[in-house]
């Protein structure tokens, strides 16, 4: 396991992910957010409207965003090429808009390495491509044991990793995004831009599972 907390199955999601425990009391980070929140809107800085207006376009970004990029860059080399060079930039190709100034490297899976992404001080998180994360992965049993057991946690996700693969732990910060490109399936080689993101799930591009030829998406 090669831990970069620095720099770098199945098919349905796992917010109720049995690991993961929800008993859990508001930590430092979010008791913060909410007494700098209330006194910035106190003093006239932002309104409540300001805030709505930021929740509505978080409520707009959803992993159909993220796997429309995954598609694109199965069936367009050049197209991959350049959004493993510029994450941002290739997602702006496809009109993704960024509403902050952090930066995306997108982390490509292959035979012989698999990328997991996770955020060990909070939860930074994808949120152009994306939109909101799931709760497990704010979570501290997550985001502790994905970098210190990388392997057991995909386990319980279902995923098992050969002793042969790598498997890459990259910890996002405040500045600096990460976005897993997976495996296209095998058998999809016929397949339709809009076909392949059809089987594009948030997880996958989180790295806690593969992408899989499953019901939904069988032809």
């Amino acid at each position: 396991m090669a831990s970069d907390p620095h720099s770098q199955g199945h098919s349905h999601d796992h917010d109720a992910h049995a690991a993961i425990s929800h008993d859990e009391a508001p930590g430092y980070y979010e008791i913060m957010e909410t007494a700098v929140r209330e006194l910035l809107m106190a003093k006239g800085f932002i309104t409540a409207n300001d805030i709505r207006h930021q929740i509505e376009v978080l409520d707009s970004r959803t992993p159909a965003l993220g796997a429309a990029v995954v598609a694109r860059a199965w069936t367009d080399p050049a197209f991959k090429s350049r959004l493993l060079a510029d994450g941002r930039a290739g997602c702006e190709e496809l009109g993704i808009t960024f509403y902050d100034d952090t930066q995306l490297i997108v982390l490509e899976n292959s035979e012989s390495v698999h990328n997991l992404i996770v955020c060990t001080l909070c939860s930074c998180y994808p949120r152009p491509v994306l939109g909101l994360p799931p709760d497990w992965y704010k979570l501290k049993p997550y985001r502790a044991r994905a970098v210190i057991e990388p392997r057991k946690v995909l386990a319980e996700f279902g995923t098992i990793i050969p002793d042969d693969v790598e498997v890459r732990v990259s910890d996002s910060t405040a500045v600096i995004r990460y976005l897993v490109l997976p495996r296209r399936p095998a058998g999809t080689e016929d397949w339709t831009e809009q076909d392949l993101a059809g089987l594009v799930t948030r997880d996958a591009m989180i790295g806690v599972i593969p992408v899989t030829l499953n019901d939904r998406g069988m032809k």
